[in-house]
């Protein structure tokens, strides 16, 4: 009787077959994580424009407040927005505590990108705060022939790689006075 001491281990096509089944085991799991990962953040660029349109309204509507209560037009301070105009709000103004509220020019697709204090997070137009991804656009149109009330539609675009994606927010308010 003769023993076969050739047969034992894997053969060549045993282990080109494996070696085949772990880099698609292994690249399959990479590939989850990275489209994890760019899910998460544009999650988080998605929270961060909702955020900014969100303020938009209020630092609008907030000037509507303060004039009603300063007994002045409810659009006072508003006619860089006001009527069909594209502009921007800048709720962190270092010179006064006011927001500063800008035209811009060009219409859509003008206003400058936002820049951000990396200090504390914010938003806002100062020079010397780094240029951020994000753009904030307000435009206040009149609804209806009774004039008084007013459509606040605020924009907010952002870009990340070849990608340009916004979100949109649009409010009425009236002239409560």
């Amino acid at each position: 009787m003769k023993k076969n001491i050739y047969k034992k281990g894997f053969t060549l096509v045993e282990t080109l077959v494996a070696i085949g089944i772990l880099v698609l085991a292994v690249s399959g799991a990479f590939s989850a994580a990275q489209s994890g990962l760019s899910s998460s953040v544009f999650s988080k660029d998605q929270v961060i424009a909702f955020y900014l349109a969100a303020e938009g309204v209020e630092q609008i509507r907030n000037i509507r407040d303060n004039n009603g209560l300063a007994d002045q037009p409810w659009l006072t301070g508003l006619t860089a927005c006001y009527p069909n105009r594209t502009c921007t709000v800048d709720t962190v103004n270092t010179v006064s505590d006011q927001p500063v509220i800008t035209n811009c020019a060009g219409g859509q697709n003008s206003c400058p990108n936002l820049r951000q204090d990396t200090t504390n997070g914010y938003y806002g137009y100062e020079p010397s705060w780094p240029v951020s991804n994000f753009k904030r656009e307000i435009t206040m149109a009149p609804v209806g022939g009774g004039g008084n009330e007013v459509s606040i539609s605020v924009r907010v675009i952002w870009s990340k790689g070849l990608v340009t994606r916004q979100f949109n927010v649009r409010e009425n308010i009236m002239d409560w006075q």
